[in-house]
Protein backbone atom coordinates (compact mmCIF):
# COMPACT_ATOMS: atom_id res chain seq x y z
CA UNK A 1 0.00 0.00 0.00
CA UNK A 2 2.02 3.26 -1.41
CA UNK A 3 1.02 6.11 1.19
CA UNK A 4 0.36 10.10 0.36
CA UNK A 5 3.07 10.87 3.28
CA UNK A 6 5.31 13.22 1.12
CA UNK A 7 2.50 15.04 -0.90
CA UNK A 8 0.92 15.88 2.52
CA UNK A 9 4.78 17.06 3.63
CA UNK A 10 5.34 19.09 0.71
CA UNK A 11 1.59 20.70 0.66
CA UNK A 12 2.34 21.67 4.34
CA UNK A 13 6.25 23.34 3.74
CA UNK A 14 4.64 25.15 0.75
CA UNK A 15 1.56 26.81 2.56
CA UNK A 16 3.16 27.68 5.91
CA UNK A 17 5.86 29.75 3.93
CA UNK A 18 3.69 32.65 3.62
CA UNK A 19 1.31 32.56 6.50
CA UNK A 20 -0.08 35.98 6.07
CA UNK A 21 -1.23 35.94 2.24
CA UNK A 22 -3.97 36.23 0.14
CA UNK A 23 -6.21 32.62 -0.81
CA UNK A 24 -8.48 30.98 -2.88
CA UNK A 25 -10.79 28.02 -2.99
CA UNK A 26 -12.53 26.65 -6.09
CA UNK A 27 -15.28 23.86 -6.76
CA UNK A 28 -15.49 22.91 -11.14
CA UNK A 29 -16.64 20.36 -12.87
CA UNK A 30 -16.42 18.87 -16.13
CA UNK A 31 -15.57 16.06 -18.77
CA UNK A 32 -12.44 13.65 -18.51
CA UNK A 33 -10.43 11.45 -21.44
CA UNK A 34 -8.64 8.70 -20.70
CA UNK A 35 -5.65 7.21 -23.21
CA UNK A 36 -6.77 3.21 -22.09
CA UNK A 37 -9.71 2.89 -22.56
CA UNK A 38 -10.28 5.60 -24.99
CA UNK A 39 -13.24 6.99 -23.38
CA UNK A 40 -14.63 10.01 -22.12
CA UNK A 41 -16.22 10.40 -18.48
CA UNK A 42 -17.20 13.08 -16.09
CA UNK A 43 -14.32 15.19 -13.62
CA UNK A 44 -14.80 17.27 -10.95
CA UNK A 45 -12.13 18.84 -8.83
CA UNK A 46 -12.36 21.12 -5.37
CA UNK A 47 -9.37 23.18 -4.52
CA UNK A 48 -7.14 25.49 -2.13
CA UNK A 49 -4.88 27.54 -3.39
CA UNK A 50 -2.43 30.07 -1.57
CA UNK A 51 -0.27 33.24 -2.57
CA UNK A 52 3.32 32.55 -2.11
CA UNK A 53 4.56 35.48 -4.05
CA UNK A 54 2.66 37.52 -6.62
CA UNK A 55 3.52 35.60 -9.81
CA UNK A 56 3.42 32.29 -7.41
CA UNK A 57 0.65 29.48 -5.36
CA UNK A 58 1.05 26.61 -3.97
CA UNK A 59 -2.14 24.41 -3.96
CA UNK A 60 -3.84 21.73 -2.52
CA UNK A 61 -6.83 19.50 -4.47
CA UNK A 62 -8.48 16.75 -5.42
CA UNK A 63 -9.18 15.21 -8.52
CA UNK A 64 -12.77 13.09 -9.27
CA UNK A 65 -11.55 11.55 -12.76
CA UNK A 66 -14.73 9.40 -13.48
CA UNK A 67 -16.24 5.93 -14.39
CA UNK A 68 -14.76 4.39 -16.92
CA UNK A 69 -14.93 0.72 -17.88
CA UNK A 70 -13.26 -1.65 -15.13
CA UNK A 71 -12.13 1.77 -13.63
CA UNK A 72 -13.10 4.15 -11.03
CA UNK A 73 -10.23 6.85 -10.36
CA UNK A 74 -9.12 10.26 -8.18
CA UNK A 75 -6.69 11.13 -5.81
CA UNK A 76 -4.90 13.99 -4.70
CA UNK A 77 -2.54 16.37 -5.42
CA UNK A 78 -0.16 19.23 -4.10
CA UNK A 79 0.97 21.68 -6.81
CA UNK A 80 3.18 24.63 -6.89
CA UNK A 81 1.82 27.41 -9.21
CA UNK A 82 3.44 30.30 -11.48
CA UNK A 83 1.08 33.06 -12.90
CA UNK A 84 0.81 36.26 -15.21
CA UNK A 85 -1.72 38.90 -14.46
CA UNK A 86 -3.66 40.48 -17.34
CA UNK A 87 -6.07 43.24 -18.47
CA UNK A 88 -5.57 45.04 -14.76
CA UNK A 89 -5.64 42.03 -12.72
CA UNK A 90 -9.04 41.24 -14.15
CA UNK A 91 -7.61 38.02 -16.08
CA UNK A 92 -4.96 35.67 -14.77
CA UNK A 93 -3.74 32.63 -16.77
CA UNK A 94 -1.62 30.27 -14.70
CA UNK A 95 0.53 27.29 -15.10
CA UNK A 96 0.77 24.22 -12.68
CA UNK A 97 2.56 21.21 -11.62
CA UNK A 98 3.09 18.85 -8.98
CA UNK A 99 3.14 14.82 -7.61
CA UNK A 100 -0.65 13.29 -8.02
CA UNK A 101 -1.38 10.22 -5.42
CA UNK A 102 -4.46 8.32 -6.99
CA UNK A 103 -6.26 5.75 -5.82
CA UNK A 104 -8.21 3.48 -8.52
CA UNK A 105 -11.00 1.52 -8.11
CA UNK A 106 -10.34 -1.92 -10.89
CA UNK A 107 -11.72 -5.16 -11.52
CA UNK A 108 -10.80 -8.32 -10.03
CA UNK A 109 -11.25 -11.94 -9.18
CA UNK A 110 -10.82 -11.44 -5.04
CA UNK A 111 -14.46 -11.51 -2.85
CA UNK A 112 -16.38 -9.11 -4.59
CA UNK A 113 -14.72 -8.47 -8.07
CA UNK A 114 -12.78 -6.03 -7.33
CA UNK A 115 -9.50 -4.53 -5.78
CA UNK A 116 -8.08 -0.76 -5.06
CA UNK A 117 -4.98 0.30 -6.53
CA UNK A 118 -2.45 3.15 -5.32
CA UNK A 119 -0.09 4.98 -6.98
CA UNK A 120 1.96 7.99 -7.96
CA UNK A 121 1.23 9.89 -11.11
CA UNK A 122 2.62 13.72 -12.48
CA UNK A 123 -0.02 16.79 -12.95
CA UNK A 124 0.35 19.56 -14.74
CA UNK A 125 -2.57 21.95 -14.73
CA UNK A 126 -3.42 24.74 -16.96
CA UNK A 127 -6.19 27.48 -16.06
CA UNK A 128 -7.56 31.00 -16.91
CA UNK A 129 -9.18 32.68 -13.85
CA UNK A 130 -11.55 35.81 -14.38
CA UNK A 131 -11.57 38.28 -11.55
CA UNK A 132 -15.42 39.70 -10.85
CA UNK A 133 -16.92 41.82 -8.11
CA UNK A 134 -17.13 41.41 -4.16
CA UNK A 135 -13.92 38.66 -4.61
CA UNK A 136 -15.89 35.91 -7.08
CA UNK A 137 -13.80 34.29 -9.42
CA UNK A 138 -14.89 32.23 -12.92
CA UNK A 139 -11.80 29.65 -13.84
CA UNK A 140 -11.28 27.11 -16.69
CA UNK A 141 -8.95 24.27 -15.90
CA UNK A 142 -7.75 21.94 -18.08
CA UNK A 143 -5.43 18.87 -15.73
CA UNK A 144 -2.86 17.21 -17.76
CA UNK A 145 -2.35 13.08 -15.65
CA UNK A 146 0.64 11.43 -16.62
CA UNK A 147 3.28 8.44 -15.67
CA UNK A 148 4.35 4.99 -15.90
CA UNK A 149 2.12 3.44 -14.21
CA UNK A 150 -2.43 3.10 -14.71
CA UNK A 151 -3.76 5.02 -17.54
CA UNK A 152 -3.49 8.78 -18.59
CA UNK A 153 -5.62 11.52 -18.86
CA UNK A 154 -6.93 14.71 -19.62
CA UNK A 155 -9.61 16.81 -18.19
CA UNK A 156 -11.21 20.27 -19.05
CA UNK A 157 -12.90 22.12 -16.21
CA UNK A 158 -14.97 25.27 -15.44
CA UNK A 159 -16.06 26.37 -12.46
CA UNK A 160 -16.16 29.28 -9.87
CA UNK A 161 -13.97 30.43 -6.86
CA UNK A 162 -13.63 32.75 -4.06
CA UNK A 163 -10.99 35.06 -3.38
CA UNK A 164 -9.86 35.73 0.35
CA UNK A 165 -8.03 38.44 1.48
CA UNK A 166 -5.24 38.05 3.70
CA UNK A 167 -6.01 37.41 7.20
CA UNK A 168 -3.84 39.47 9.61
CA UNK A 169 -3.37 38.20 13.14
CA UNK A 170 -5.80 39.98 15.93
CA UNK A 171 -3.89 42.90 17.81
CA UNK A 172 -5.97 41.63 21.01
CA UNK A 173 -4.62 37.72 20.26
CA UNK A 174 -2.37 37.48 23.03
CA UNK A 175 -4.84 38.68 26.01
CA UNK A 176 -7.72 36.32 24.13
CA UNK A 177 -9.03 33.28 25.98
CA UNK A 178 -6.79 30.61 24.42
CA UNK A 179 -9.51 27.88 23.14
CA UNK A 180 -7.05 25.07 21.43
CA UNK A 181 -8.94 21.94 22.42
CA UNK A 182 -11.73 20.51 20.62
CA UNK A 183 -14.83 17.70 21.22
CA UNK A 184 -17.08 16.93 17.87
CA UNK A 185 -19.82 14.41 17.70
CA UNK A 186 -20.26 13.77 13.65
CA UNK A 187 -22.66 11.37 12.03
CA UNK A 188 -22.81 10.35 8.11
CA UNK A 189 -21.99 7.14 6.17
CA UNK A 190 -19.19 4.99 4.98
CA UNK A 191 -18.92 4.20 0.75
CA UNK A 192 -17.41 0.88 -0.29
CA UNK A 193 -15.00 2.15 -3.06
CA UNK A 194 -16.62 -1.01 -5.14
CA UNK A 195 -18.00 -0.80 -8.15
CA UNK A 196 -21.74 -1.09 -6.64
CA UNK A 197 -20.78 1.71 -3.86
CA UNK A 198 -22.70 -0.54 -1.14
CA UNK A 199 -23.34 2.51 1.90
CA UNK A 200 -23.97 2.01 5.80
CA UNK A 201 -24.66 4.96 8.56
CA UNK A 202 -21.01 5.68 9.98
CA UNK A 203 -20.19 7.88 13.52
CA UNK A 204 -17.41 9.62 14.85
CA UNK A 205 -16.29 11.23 18.26
CA UNK A 206 -13.66 13.40 17.87
CA UNK A 207 -11.03 15.74 20.04
CA UNK A 208 -9.27 18.00 18.24
CA UNK A 209 -5.46 20.09 19.33
CA UNK A 210 -5.04 23.42 18.03
CA UNK A 211 -1.05 23.71 18.00
CA UNK A 212 -0.50 26.48 16.19
CA UNK A 213 -2.50 28.51 13.73
CA UNK A 214 -1.62 26.11 11.02
CA UNK A 215 -1.64 22.70 12.56
CA UNK A 216 -4.10 20.55 14.28
CA UNK A 217 -3.74 17.09 15.79
CA UNK A 218 -6.94 14.57 16.25
CA UNK A 219 -7.71 11.58 17.64
CA UNK A 220 -11.47 9.81 16.95
CA UNK A 221 -13.14 7.20 17.58
CA UNK A 222 -14.72 6.17 14.30
CA UNK A 223 -17.89 3.18 14.10
CA UNK A 224 -18.72 2.31 9.93
CA UNK A 225 -21.63 -0.37 10.76
CA UNK A 226 -22.00 -2.90 8.70
CA UNK A 227 -22.90 -2.90 5.12
CA UNK A 228 -21.61 -6.63 4.51
CA UNK A 229 -18.47 -5.61 2.49
CA UNK A 230 -17.21 -3.42 5.48
CA UNK A 231 -17.84 -4.00 9.34
CA UNK A 232 -15.48 -2.08 11.09
CA UNK A 233 -14.60 0.13 14.20
CA UNK A 234 -11.45 1.48 15.42
CA UNK A 235 -9.40 4.81 16.43
CA UNK A 236 -7.82 7.51 14.03
CA UNK A 237 -5.51 9.95 14.49
CA UNK A 238 -4.07 12.82 11.95
CA UNK A 239 -2.18 15.55 11.75
CA UNK A 240 -3.79 18.43 10.17
CA UNK A 241 -3.14 21.55 7.98
CA UNK A 242 -5.27 24.25 8.89
CA UNK A 243 -6.06 27.72 7.38
CA UNK A 244 -8.33 29.86 9.35
CA UNK A 245 -10.52 32.74 6.57
CA UNK A 246 -12.62 35.63 7.20
CA UNK A 247 -11.86 36.65 10.34
CA UNK A 248 -11.16 32.89 11.76
CA UNK A 249 -14.95 32.55 11.14
CA UNK A 250 -14.44 29.59 8.72
CA UNK A 251 -11.19 26.93 8.73
CA UNK A 252 -10.40 24.59 5.89
CA UNK A 253 -7.74 22.00 6.30
CA UNK A 254 -6.32 18.90 5.28
CA UNK A 255 -4.86 16.03 7.01
CA UNK A 256 -3.25 12.66 6.84
CA UNK A 257 -2.58 10.29 9.58
CA UNK A 258 -3.50 6.53 10.47
CA UNK A 259 -6.70 3.84 11.21
CA UNK A 260 -6.27 1.42 13.92
CA UNK A 261 -9.10 -1.27 12.89
CA UNK A 262 -10.34 -2.70 16.70
CA UNK A 263 -13.17 -4.32 15.32
CA UNK A 264 -13.16 -8.08 13.92
CA UNK A 265 -15.56 -9.28 12.23
CA UNK A 266 -15.47 -12.72 10.27
CA UNK A 267 -17.23 -12.56 7.18
CA UNK A 268 -16.74 -13.98 3.65
CA UNK A 269 -17.52 -10.55 2.21
CA UNK A 270 -14.82 -8.69 4.15
CA UNK A 271 -11.94 -9.58 2.50
CA UNK A 272 -8.75 -11.15 2.95
CA UNK A 273 -7.23 -8.65 5.03
CA UNK A 274 -10.04 -7.28 7.09
CA UNK A 275 -8.49 -8.53 10.06
CA UNK A 276 -5.16 -6.07 9.29
CA UNK A 277 -4.42 -3.33 12.21
CA UNK A 278 -3.50 -0.18 10.20
CA UNK A 279 -4.49 1.52 7.48
CA UNK A 280 -3.75 5.06 6.22
CA UNK A 281 -5.91 7.59 6.07
CA UNK A 282 -6.37 11.23 4.08
CA UNK A 283 -9.06 13.83 5.19
CA UNK A 284 -10.55 17.08 4.35
CA UNK A 285 -12.67 19.00 6.82
CA UNK A 286 -13.99 22.88 6.91
CA UNK A 287 -15.63 24.05 10.17
CA UNK A 288 -17.44 27.06 10.64
CA UNK A 289 -17.48 29.22 13.91
CA UNK A 290 -20.96 30.05 15.11
CA UNK A 291 -19.44 31.63 18.41
CA UNK A 292 -16.32 31.55 20.51
CA UNK A 293 -17.02 27.70 22.04
CA UNK A 294 -19.29 26.18 19.13
CA UNK A 295 -19.21 25.47 15.90
CA UNK A 296 -20.35 22.85 12.72
CA UNK A 297 -18.31 20.32 11.19
CA UNK A 298 -17.84 18.35 8.44
CA UNK A 299 -15.15 16.18 7.48
CA UNK A 300 -14.21 13.70 4.24
CA UNK A 301 -12.04 10.97 5.50
CA UNK A 302 -10.41 8.61 2.74
CA UNK A 303 -9.41 4.78 4.71
CA UNK A 304 -6.73 3.79 1.88
CA UNK A 305 -6.64 -0.67 3.30
CA UNK A 306 -3.90 -2.75 1.53
CA UNK A 307 -6.39 -5.46 1.44
CA UNK A 308 -9.22 -3.53 -1.33
CA UNK A 309 -11.44 -2.29 1.41
CA UNK A 310 -10.96 1.89 0.79
CA UNK A 311 -13.79 3.51 2.10
CA UNK A 312 -15.21 7.17 2.03
CA UNK A 313 -16.40 8.48 5.65
CA UNK A 314 -18.46 11.73 4.79
CA UNK A 315 -19.38 13.47 8.25
CA UNK A 316 -21.02 16.49 9.35
CA UNK A 317 -21.64 17.30 13.58
CA UNK A 318 -21.49 20.04 16.29
CA UNK A 319 -18.03 20.80 18.17
CA UNK A 320 -17.51 22.62 21.64
CA UNK A 321 -13.66 24.20 22.00
CA UNK A 322 -12.96 24.52 25.47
Amino acid sequence: MKQPVPLILIAILLLIATPVSASEIYGLGGVVHSTAPDDLSYSWQLEYRQDLHRHFAAGVSYLNEGHFKGHHRDGYTAQLWTRAELLDYRLTVAAGIGPYFFLDTTTNTSPGGFTDDHGWKAMLSGAATWHLENNLLLELRSNWVKGHSGFNTVSALAGIGYHFEPALEPLDRRIEQRLDNEITLLLGQTIVNSFDSPRSIAAELEYRRHLSRHLEWTVAGLYEWDNRLVRRDGLQTQLWLAQELLDDTLSVGAGVGLYCNLGHYDSPFQGTGAKRFLSGVLGLTGSYRMTPHWSLRTTWSRIITSYARDTDVILGGVGYRF
